[in-house]
Order: structure tokens, then sequence, then C-alpha cells
């Protein structure tokens, strides 16, 4: 059976626990603003995130060993640059089965990291792509997965006027979103464009671990449903 939408909730409360245990390890040899940061660098709060998603090719019968999850160094071809690291990596045969990033975004510089997250997102999409047109990663076109964590506060939700721009108007869907609702709009686009095959987006904050799904287009249902078609596709290719 694959990974449900209450293994989802556990694997949330890990990260939260782990991202919490590092800052306050952090912390006891530095500042806070630093610890902080220092606690985001440490990796590894995703890991229970990864594993959950590892879970659906383990369960439809990958080795193991054709599953690179968070931990373990993944690289990939890129058409850009020379390669790209990723965060969860399934090759089998000569196939990428899948490549998935798993991002957050926390305050309290939320502006700054959202068009962060925004850039890689689109970089890193593109530059796989295209190193698919071009042969480097395996005979089939490669699928792209996002997992998007918003750290839940009420700055995230409040909504937000964009920068004022003198030269030409913002598009007019933009004002006045949040965060929160930004980040729905740029996940649809994301799959709308193609630059994504799927991408969740869940809500959640240390107080209140259990993940909310602010767009239901993007919840973890039609994630699960997108790799779950992945692998029904690959399957009737013989794979695994």
């Amino acid at each position: 059976m694959p990974p449900s939408r209450e293994d989802l909730n556990i694997a949330i409360a890990a990260y939260w626990t782990t991202k919490e245990a590092q800052q306050a390890a952090a912390e006891a040899v530095s500042s806070t603003a630093e610890g902080s940061a220092k606690a985001v660098r440490g990796g590894g709060h995703f890991n229970p995130v990864a594993n959950l998603l590892a879970q659906f090719f383990i369960d439809a019968g990958y080795p193991p060993e054709t599953i690179a999850a968070s931990g373990r160094k993944i690289v990939l071809p890129a058409y850009f640059r020379p390669n790209k690291s990723w965060d969860l990596v399934v090759v089998h045969k000569g196939v990428l089965v899948a490549a998935i990033e798993l991002k957050a975004l926390g305050g309290p510089s939320y502006g700054n990291n959202y068009n962060n997250r925004v850039e890689e997102a689109l970089g890193n999409a593109l530059d796989l792509s295209q190193a698919g047109q071009a042969g480097l990663v395996g005979r089939e076109r490669p699928w792209l997965g996002y997992f998007f964590l918003l750290d839940d506060s009420p700055e995230a939700r409040s909504p937000r006027e964009p920068r004022t721009n003198p030269l030409f108007p913002t598009a007019p869907e933009w004002p006045v979103l949040s965060y929160r609702e930004r980040f729905s709009l740029t996940g649809r686009r994301l799959i709308e464009e193609r630059l994504y095959d799927a991408v969740c987006f869940i809500s959640a904050s240390s107080i209140d671990p259990v993940p909310q799904e602010p767009d239901p287009q993007l919840d973890w249902r039609h994630f699960s449903a997108a790799i779950e078609a992945r692998l029904t596709y690959l399957s009737k290719l013989g794979l695994p």
C-alpha cells in the first residue's frame, strides 16, 4: 500500500522534531540568529519526507540501491552547468524514474527567500529537462517532482503588496496575495507550464505540525496520484 496522508502527518512531525533539535544544538554554541541559519544548513530535517517518498518506489518493486535520498550525495547531469544535486533520485536500468526536490520556506525573510525558491525551482527544472532532451539522463523523459513546505505563521498568511515597479505594472493577479497564496499560484503555474510533473504544497509549523494543504490542486492526494501514474507508465515498459 502506498504511503497515506497519515504517513505524511508523521513525516512532517518528524521534520519539525529534527529541525528543532538541530537549531537547539547550533544555538548552544552561537547566537540565536546564527544558530537558526546553521540549523537550515545542517540538513537532515527533510530525511523523514524523503524516506516517505522513497517508499512509493520500494513498494513498486524498485531495489533499494536504485533509490538515493537525502543523506547521500545525489548528482545528475545538467545542461547549463555540469551537474546539479537533487534530494531524491530513482534510477533503474538506465532510466531516470524520478527526481524530486524538497524545499521549505520560513521567516523572518519570507520575501527574499520566496524569490530565491522560485528562481531555484525554475532553473533546476529547466536544467534537467534540457539535459533530458540532450540525452544525458536516459532514454525516458525525466519525471520531476517538487515538494514545498511553508512555515505557517501570521506573516505567511498576511496580504503583501508587491514591490513598486516604476517601469511596468505588476500582473494584476499578484496584488494583494500572502506568501501562502503566492506559492499556490506559483505551484499551479509550475505544473501548467510543464516545468514539474507534480507539486505538493503543504503548510505547517513547529507549534502545529499537522500539515495543511492550501491548494486542492497541489495537495498530497494529487502528488501521490502523479507518482503512481509514473510508476504505472514505467511498469508497462517493463520497469522495474
